[in-house]
């Protein structure tokens, strides 16, 4: 499969639903997971795409697309309930082929209106009834348990919105980490928060068994920052810089990432160059092209489309050529969303 290939299905989506797939959340969301030449790929659902996912293949206008696809099976631990009644599924999701992902809390102190990012939907998904607000950390324990158990997977993401305390929800994603690594000790899991006013609690993290961090910022470019997500925006770059510094002193080189995304406005030299100073501290930075979904303000108030392909391929290729001379991979992470790779396509091109 070309990387250009890859690349446009990464921005044009597939019609059709494969059996692991979602509407709404953190992060790109609205996507079916599926394999693509043997690596997981989260694929945006577009019922406008030239591509269609068939059940078993990808066909291109009416023909076999060529690529190299599997088939994800629905995960058996959907099956399955609390003693409350919760089904597994509204605690956890399975993400890719082998990633258990949650959202520890489902809202977040910046969803206001003048206050949200413009490509985020956190809140949409439990306005459906399609997951709860606040995960119990014996909960997560319990289906993280029968998702290794039953379904192979292999490493957990929590991520969380935005609480008010200064931890900004650091220490509930610690209990719920230590709780998971009780049950199921082999468990590699990544956390994501928002840089937290006391640096400590990234020790604190760590120590609960954390084994890799994402701290997100999306953007390196101020303008674009106060632009599309103007309650992150009042967060300064230089507390960015300190907490990935720190992270990295506590996690280690390559455990930490975080997301730059392309296709809000920013220059792609200057994002590529801002790249390479991420790299430069340990920090891996997973770069993924701006998926339009649904219940954002991006695509219901912006009407903000997906960005150019050549772009997405430019910047993931320079970017990964950064990597590879600094000897780091998304697949060296220990666990998350860069290890999994799935939402962008820079381990396609050697990142």
């Amino acid at each position: 499969m070309s990387v250009s290939t890859r690349v446009d299905l990464t921005l044009l989506g597939i019609r059709g639903r494969p059996p692991v797939s979602r509407t709404a959340g953190a992060g790109p969301s609205a996507d079916g997971h599926l394999m693509i030449d043997g690596r997981a790929a989260a694929i945006p659902l577009n019922p406008n795409s030239p591509f269609v996912f068939d059940g078993s293949r990808v066909l291109l206008d009416g023909e076999d697309s060529g690529l190299e696809v599997g088939v994800i099976d629905r995960p058996r631990f959907y099956d399955l309930q609390t003693a409350e009644g919760i089904s597994y599924n509204e605690i956890a999701r399975l993400h890719g082929r082998d990633v258990l992902a949650t959202t520890v809390v489902q809202t977040c102190i910046r969803y206001g209106v003048d206050d949200r990012c413009r490509f985020c939907s956190i809140e949409e998904s439990l306005r459906s009834g399609a997951t709860t607000a606040v995960k119990r950390p014996h909960e997560l324990a319990e289906v993280a348990e029968a998702a290794v158990r039953l379904d192979g997977v292999r490493h957990m993401v929590m991520t969380t919105g935005t609480s008010a305390g200064t931890d900004r929800g650091a220490r509930h994603l610690a209990r719920c980490v230590r709780a998971v690594k009780a049950a199921v000790p082999g468990l590699p899991i990544q956390v994501q928060c928002e840089p937290p006013a006391d640096l400590a609690v990234l020790t604190e993290l760590r120590d609960a068994g954390a084994d890799a961090i994402g701290i997100h910022v999306e953007s390196l470019d101020d303008d674009v920052r106060r632009r599309w997500m103007p309650g992150k925006a009042t967060v300064p770059l230089a507390q960015y810089r300190e907490a990935w510094r720190e992270a990295v002193r506590v996690f280690g080189r390559n455990q930490v990432s975080t997301y730059l995304l392309v296709g809000l406005g920013e220059d792609p030299d200057e994002l590529i160059a801002g790249a390479a100073e991420l790299v430069e501290m340990g920090v891996y930075p997973f770069v993924v092209p701006f998926r339009p979904h649904p219940g954002t303000l991006a695509v219901d108030i912006d009407r903000v489309g997906a960005p150019p392909a050549a772009t997405v391929e430019k910047v993931s290729r320079e970017v990964a050529d950064v990597l590879r001379m600094a000897g780091m991979a998304g697949a060296d992470q220990k666990a998350g969303c860069a290890a999994c790779g799935a939402c962008g396509v820079l381990q396609s091109v050697g990142g």
